[in-house]
């Protein structure tokens, strides 16, 4: 499942998320999101959140429901 709908994603879910220094090379990065940043309920690119340690980028995956 990607992260295009916000309504897909809240706090506590595993996903991996492309910084934004990392999005030419699509690195990813998993964690736990701590907060939904992204106001809107879609977003082509992905919802913006910051995970757990801090980081902040767009979901790709979520990993678990």
């Amino acid at each position: 499942m990607d992260g295009r709908k916000r309504a897909d994603l809240r706090p506590g879910l595993r996903v991996r998320v492309v910084q934004k220094q990392d999005q030419l090379s699509g690195k990813l990065t998993e964690g736990i999101v701590l907060k939904i940043l992204t106001n809107s309920s879609t977003h082509p690119h992905g919802i913006k959140v910051m995970l757990g340690d801090g980081t902040v980028g767009r979901v790709k995956e979520i990993v678990d429901k």
